[in-house]
């Protein structure tokens, strides 16, 4: 099993950041696969980023991209989302993931709320 906490979110204005973490419970480099999910009110979660932990390589929601970065520190065990040039519609509950073993494993979720 894996556990993934997440933090970091919280209410910020138009054009700010914010840095999201997910602390798991197994060495992330052992873990090939993390991402970050979003789900705002009334809508389907949809994915931000992803990340594959041993070659480091990237993808992104279009919508986000050029904004947010997807980064991992295996020393700390921390998967981490930096939001920059947040918008309004970038508001919702955001989510850690991770697949082991075949299964999926989800943060709680931390609510990220961006004023107009």
């Amino acid at each position: 099993q894996v556990q993934l906490v997440v933090s970091g979110g919280g209410l910020v204005q138009a054009g700010g950041s914010l840095r999201l973490s997910c602390a798991a419970s197994r060495n992330i480099f052992d873990i090939i696969g993390m991402c970050w999910y979003r789900q705002a009110p009334g809508k389907q979660r949809e994915p931000v980023a992803s990340i594959t932990s041993r070659t480091g390589s990237t993808n992104y929601a279009d919508s986000v991209k050029g904004r947010f970065t997807i980064s991992g520190d295996n020393a700390k065990n921390t998967l981490y989302l930096q939001m920059n040039s947040l918008k309004p519609e970038d508001t919702a509950v955001y989510y850690c993931g991770c697949v082991w073993a075949g299964n999926w494993y989800w943060g709680q979720g931390t609510q990220v709320t961006v004023s107009s």
